[in-house]
């Protein structure tokens, strides 16, 4: 038999790794990998893009399509990991309504190192500039598995994963 499907969403601000760790961890485990980034509607996109933060209205929407994506995937029987920002409680909320086993995981990092991360980044909507306004946005998770970003992808990777398997097994 096997295991019931989970949900991983790996969230934080922009440049703090969700994508490229989401990516690696979702191989491990033999999951989905959506990135929250691309089912954004073409006019959060150019919002963004032109230096707006998204207000709450701007992200409802989206955060229902991603919530209900996630919940198609647990209905398939199928474990998915999401990378997304999820900064404010409110976001977690809506992400996992609906869905018994999700766990969401932070990657949590100072500004100083993501905002290197972002002004190297090329080819993206999110520029270094709109970081100030996520970091006024989150609200740091109480329930969350934090991990600290000042490692490789792959190191954190394996970080959340040995400690998703200490879980599974009640170590």
């Amino acid at each position: 038999m096997n295991p019931p499907a989970q949900v991983l969403v790996l969230m934080g601000v922009a440049g703090c790794g969700k994508t490229t760790v989401g990516r690696l961890l979702a191989q491990r485990l033999g999951a989905s990998f959506f990135d929250g980034d691309e089912f954004h509607p073409p006019a959060n996109i150019a919002k963004m893009a032109s230096g707006q933060a998204l207000t709450d209205a701007d992200r409802a929407p989206w955060l229902a399509t991603l919530n209900a994506m996630l919940r198609e995937s647990v209905q398939r029987g199928e474990s998915a990991v999401l990378a997304c920002s999820a900064l404010k409680q409110s976001y977690r909320d809506a992400l996992a309504q609906g869905i018994d086993d999700i766990r969401f995981i932070y990657l949590k990092g100072d500004f100083d190192t993501i905002n290197r991360r972002l002004l190297a980044r090329k080819g993206h909507y999110m520029k270094a500039g709109m970081l100030e306004s996520q970091f006024a946005a989150l609200e740091e998770p109480l329930d969350a598995m934090a991990v600290d970003i000042d490692y490789s992808p792959e190191a954190i990777a394996t970080q959340i994963y040995s400690q998703l398997m200490k879980r599974e097994h009640g170590r």
